[in-house]
């Protein structure tokens, strides 16, 4: 299900509901603001992260635990704690400079606010009960009048390639260029913030013109073969001179394949060859995904707990994460990205940022939509509301296990893996601003 979609058949339970708009509206973060300084140093006021200049203006349950880690950085690397060491987020781009990274000044003061720490109290739902506080850090900056300008240029965009017609205002109210500045802090360049929106909607319209029909009717029974051709724009297809006008009409008449070529040539001004190529790796991986979610719409299927967190390390925010470095202006090679260590942070990261989402949408959701919730209600037998807690402790477990296994992955790392694990981190954060404010799940003031 894509950050747009909205369901808005049987409505869950108001006891669910509270308890979701309780998860919303709790101004806790519980994570450490900075990943790689010491778990016990004090939180900085400002990011540590360089930023890039201003461009030109225009399951889980209680019987199935992961158990993937120690629920504490220090654990993981007792030497590092006790010797208060924590590598520093690199020095590029300010002063030595990696090699073809673009030179950078001070960040554009825009107006932006920060976020107040969080206090440490506890949240309360009327009556006094106690309300879960999803394990997450806060967002590095919010600058509202820089998302406004990625957001209208994003919709722009949008109606240009022909996707969402009649629906450009839903995509307006829904803040993803909001999203896309709170989860990449380490520019303010509204054009490579605009790159990243593009590919970010080009995905999600995949999800809403194709599978979940919120942006046109959906046919479960051509999802294959629309994927497949889709795939051929994501991984170009060569055919024979003969052949190849016949595909290419196909292409062009279909907004959703549009977007996506659009969207990836776009991306090319900014991230290399690699970082591209790893983004259309990404995708191929989300298209899998999206042909097991037709099948359960098929077929009636409900996946167990287990197949569901499966489909959801495939079917993630991972797309959008991979490109931390080309928006912020740098690149992680490929030989470390590709490790299996860091592989398995990275999806780490990405399972927990859209169990964020499965959270968040309830609300608003079809009481027969497939969320870890629900399944998790279904298969331990309990409450809706005992499932959202459970589900809480799924997503802390995801967030603990990453925040130990990359702390202890930067001790060893390159600059560059140093400064795309706190890129992660601050992508988390942002994410969990973005779902806590957007009218997507707020309705229109979004407060």
């Amino acid at each position: 299900m894509s950050p747009l979609s909205t369901t808005p058949a049987t409505a869950a339970s108001p006891e669910v509901v509270g308890l979701v708009e309780a998860l919303l509206r709790d101004p806790r973060r519980p994570g450490r603001r900075d990943l790689l300084a010491p778990a016990s140093a004090p939180a900085p006021r400002t990011p540590p992260a360089p930023r890039l200049p201003v461009g030109r203006s225009g399951t889980g349950t209680s019987a199935l635990r992961l158990r993937l880690s120690s629920p504490h950085p220090a654990d993981q690397s007792p030497s590092t704690a006790a010797a208060g060491i924590a590598p520093g987020i690199p020095a590029h781009p300010v002063g030595a400079r990696l090699p073809g990274a673009p030179a950078t000044g001070a960040a554009r003061p825009r107006g932006g606010t920060k976020r107040p720490e969080d206090d440490g109290s506890p949240g309360e739902r009327g009556g006094g009960e106690q309300v879960p506080a999803l394990y997450c850090p806060p967002a590095m900056r919010d600058d509202p009048a820089l998302g406004d300008e990625v957001d209208g240029r994003l919709v722009e965009w949008a109606a240009e390639v022909g996707v969402y017609p009649g629906q450009l205002d839903r995509v307006r109210a829904a803040g993803f260029g909001r999203l896309i500045m709170l989860a990449h802090p380490e520019t303010d360049d509204p054009d490579r913030l605009l790159a990243a929106a593009k590919c970010a909607l080009a995905e999600w319209s995949v999800d809403d013109h194709y599978v979940d029909g919120e942006a046109e009717e959906a046919h479960p029974e051509l999802l294959g073969q629309r994927l497949a051709i889709a795939h051929s724009v994501i991984d170009q297809a060569h055919l024979p001179r003969r052949y190849a006008p016949q595909l290419e009409e196909v292409v062009r008449g279909d907004p959703v394949m549009v977007a996506l070529r659009s969207s990836l040539a776009n991306l090319g001004a900014y991230a290399t060859a690699a970082q591209v190529r790893r983004l259309r790796h990404e995708l191929a991986i989300m298209f899998v995904a999206y042909n097991q979610e037709a099948v359960w719409l098929a077929t009636g299927h409900r996946p167990p707990v287990w197949e569901f967190l499966m489909h959801r390390h495939e079917n993630s925010f991972v797309p959008c994460m991979a490109l931390i470095d080309p928006v912020a202006g740098y690149e992680l090679p490929w030989a470390e990205f590709a490790q299996p260590s860091v592989r398995r942070v990275f999806t780490l990261a990405g399972s927990a940022s859209v169990i964020v989402n499965d959270l968040y949408s309830m609300g608003k959701e079809d009481v027969t939509d497939l969320s870890l919730p629900r399944l998790i209600a279904s298969e331990d037998d309990c409450s809706l509301s005992e499932a959202v807690q459970r589900t809480v402790e799924v997503h802390d477990e995801l967030m603990h296990a990453f925040e130990a296994e990359a702390a202890a992955l930067a001790l060893s790392g390159s600059p560059e893996l140093r400064r795309f694990l706190w890129g992660l981190w601050a992508w988390l954060g942002g994410s969990r601003e973005w779902h806590a404010r957007s009218p997507r799940y707020h309705g229109a003031n979004g407060s």
